[in-house]
């Protein structure tokens, strides 16, 4: 018998099928049985083993439409049910896999039903239903203590979140997945050096374990073939860990890290890139590659399931590069996506920006409305700062601390766009008197002191003065000065 290239011995078939699925060789042993299905239609082994094999390569919603057929052609057969369950919740078809999981009623498959109905509501962001068939789940089943630290974590409680992966690790013992989201509750508490710390056991395991995946191949420049989304790239967790990887750099302006950290992952082409992927390098390359990055976001909000930041950073690069009808029209066209992803305040803030288009002088009202909340928290903090500081209190002054640090940075571009009003008519001095009432909260800020140094020189009259916040700036940076341009600045 011969298929696309390859010979199967007569009477040889099912031994080289299963040799092929056994050696993970799975395109291989789709070539071979999709032939059969087409000499001879819906049998049941080909059928399944189709399924089998597109589940292995993540390629769900292949899995799911054979499965689909299975459920049809043996109807009594559960297990083929849940698994087409399974396959549309991983294609993130969360609707109908939930109404495929309440189509049967089998005692033996109800801890499994109950799991896949939980995590469809976790997907849905219904939490308070994933939660009661949490609950509804047996307290010595390990799954269930990570279930309630997903939770825990979708909560914004990732301390607590952290502590239970940490206590199922433990249990359970080492697991890659367990350590990436040890690793991702760290990171949302802006403890990167214990994230970092679990990425790079992920990442040296995966090496050790499977050298096949290529990892930082082609950081070397050396051509490789791609790895493809195999179970086995999945279970080491090798393209989360590199992803966050390329986050913890990013945030940490380590730009050229964070790009190494995703082009370290195991090669892959570009249409088997996951949506997470996708967006990091879009953001990542934006200065680089403006066109390449805008057309992997928007190509990304038109797939089922994408990273919640997408739509707010699409959003954020348009206002960045001043793409504002593009934001207004995206805004306008995905209203339901406006309620789902933007905070307030990042609604606030880009509506003033597309207003400056129109009217200069709304949007400077909208952006000093917006400047005047932020004043407002940032006081409160510093008193909480100082009042934690005085009672030795230091677990409640690093948390103000933190949180003075994030309104902090969501100030700095309400300030600077307001800046940019006036910076745009060249009444300089006007600026200089903005940047002058924020010098309590933001004199320690590199991008406020690069800004300020830039008015004064533009006036012409004070040089002096400008070299003097110039100053720090260039010895802070004396090994790497170019970076210096890569600052916000209102030029």
């Amino acid at each position: 018998m011969f298929s696309a290239g390859m010979h199967i011995k007569d009477g040889e078939f099912t031994k080289s099928i299963y040799t092929m699925i056994k050696d993970q060789k799975y395109n291989e042993a789709i070539v071979a049985l999709s032939n059969i299905n087409v000499s001879i239609p819906n049998t049941r082994a080909a059928l399944s083993l189709l399924a089998y094999c597109h589940f292995y390569l993540q390629n769900y919603e292949e899995a799911a439409a054979y499965y689909e057929q299975l459920t049809v052609t043996c109807p009594s057969v559960d297990e083929y049910k849940l698994y087409f369950a399974q396959s549309l919740y991983k294609a993130c078809i969360y609707e109908e896999a939930m109404k495929v999981s309440c189509q049967f009623d089998n005692p033996k498959y109800q801890a499994k039903i109950i799991k896949l109905q939980a995590a469809i509501k976790y997907r849905e962001d219904d939490l308070p239903g994933a939660k009661s068939l949490v609950d509804q789940c047996p307290s010595n089943d390990p799954d269930t203590d990570i279930n309630l630290a997903c939770l825990l974590y979708k909560e914004g409680r990732y301390e607590e979140a952290c502590d239970k992966f940490t206590q199922a690790m433990q249990l359970s013992g080492y697991k890659p997945d367990l350590s990436y989201n040890i690793a991702l509750c760290f990171y949302q508490m802006k403890q990167f050096a214990p994230a970092l710390k679990q990425i790079a056991d992920i990442i040296e395991k995966g090496i050790r374990k499977h050298p096949e995946l290529s990892v930082g191949m082609t950081t070397e420049g050396i051509e490789v073939r791609s790895v493809g989304n195999t179970i086995t790239l999945h279970e080491t967790c090798l393209i989360e860990a590199f992803n966050l990887k390329a986050a913890i750099e990013y945030q940490l302006k380590s730009f050229d890290a964070a790009k190494e950290a995703l082009t370290d992952m195991p090669p892959r082409s570009e249409e088997e890139l996951d949506a997470m992927t996708l967006h990091n390098q879009a953001l990542i390359n934006i200065d680089d590659k403006p066109t390449e990055g805008f057309e992997k976001l928007q190509f990304l909000l038109q797939q089922n399931t994408y990273p919640s930041e997408t739509f707010a950073n699409l959003l954020l690069l348009y206002a960045k590069y001043e793409y504002y009808d593009l934001a207004a029209d995206i805004l306008a066209e995905n209203a339901h996506l406006t309620y789902k992803y933007l905070t307030p305040y990042l609604y606030d803030f880009l509506d003033a920006l597309i207003t400056q288009q129109t009217s200069p002088e709304e949007a400077y009202r909208k952006f000093d409305e917006i400047a005047g909340k932020h004043t407002e928290q940032l006081r409160k903090l510093t008193k909480q700062v100082q009042d934690a500081r005085q009672i030795h209190d230091d677990e409640n002054m690093r948390r103000a601390i933190n949180e003075y640090e994030e309104v902090l940075e969501r100030y700095i571009p309400v300030l600077m766009a307001q800046a940019k009003i006036y910076w745009d008519m060249e009444n300089y001095q006007q600026v200089e008197k903005i940047f002058r009432k924020s010098v309590d909260f933001c004199n320690d800020h590199d991008v406020w002191k690069l800004n300020v140094a830039h008015v004064l020189f533009m006036q012409e009259n004070k040089f002096k003065e400008a070299t003097g916040f110039y100053e720090p700036i260039v010895k802070k940076h004396y090994d790497n000065i170019l970076s210096i341009r890569d600052r916000k600045s209102v030029v």
